[in-house]
């Protein structure tokens, strides 16, 4: 690697990570339910000195870019509280079911969000969306050859679900979506960007 001829850092012609970790000294536990675990850990710097750092412990989830033969993405429109307002995303959901395959999460709630199924899936990416204090880690799945589940065996939607919106939007207009402020789910981002991308 050589240094950047003007500016810090150095030049990489493909970026990773390297190893390390700062060893965890101490833990205790600030909240937990059925959904997540709130921990204040203790880690201990290279230099010795130790530092607190709140960590917030949820499920695994997934996220679904359905995507039908026109090519357009399926968002879902709902109001999400901790926002404060309704947000455009992905069908998404919590890896809540024990045994519960990443796939088998997906495909589960597509269903219950979207009365949709689908025929052939693929794993996009995975993303970690918040890492200044969150373990949170999202599988993102691309879903297509889609059919609409049987009015018989439709999940009844409640709560914030039960007023749900969808919308099929093209990959361009997704993108633009993300760009202008619309969109600022980050789950979403990464699902429409990837695509848009393929």
């Amino acid at each position: 690697m050589t240094a950047h001829p003007r500016l810090p850092g150095r030049l990489a012609e493909r970026v990773e990570a390297g190893p390390g970790t700062w060893p965890q000294v101490g833990s205790e536990i600030g909240f937990h339910n059925g959904y997540l675990t709130l921990t204040v850990d203790t880690i201990e710097a290279p230099d010795g000195d130790t530092h607190p750092r709140v960590v917030v412990r949820p499920r695994r989830a997934v996220g679904v870019a359905a995507v039908d033969e026109e090519g357009r993405i399926l968002l879902v429109e709902q109001y999400r509280h901790p926002m404060g307002r309704r947000m455009l995303e992905i069908p998404a959901g919590l890896m809540d079911i024990e045994g519960e395959a990443p796939q088998q999460t997906a495909a589960r709630e597509l269903a219950e969000e979207t009365d949709l199924v689908a025929r052939d899936w693929r794993e996009l990416v995975q993303i970690a969306p918040t890492v200044g204090y969150s373990t949170e880690t999202i599988t993102i799945f691309h879903a297509s050859g889609l059919e609409p589940v049987a009015d018989a065996d439709r999940t009844e939607r409640e709560a914030e679900e039960a007023d749900m919106a969808h919308w099929w939007v093209s990959p361009d207009d997704a993108v633009a979506a993300c760009l202008d402020g619309r969109i600022i789910d980050a789950k979403t981002i990464v699902a429409i960007l990837a695509v848009a991308r393929t």
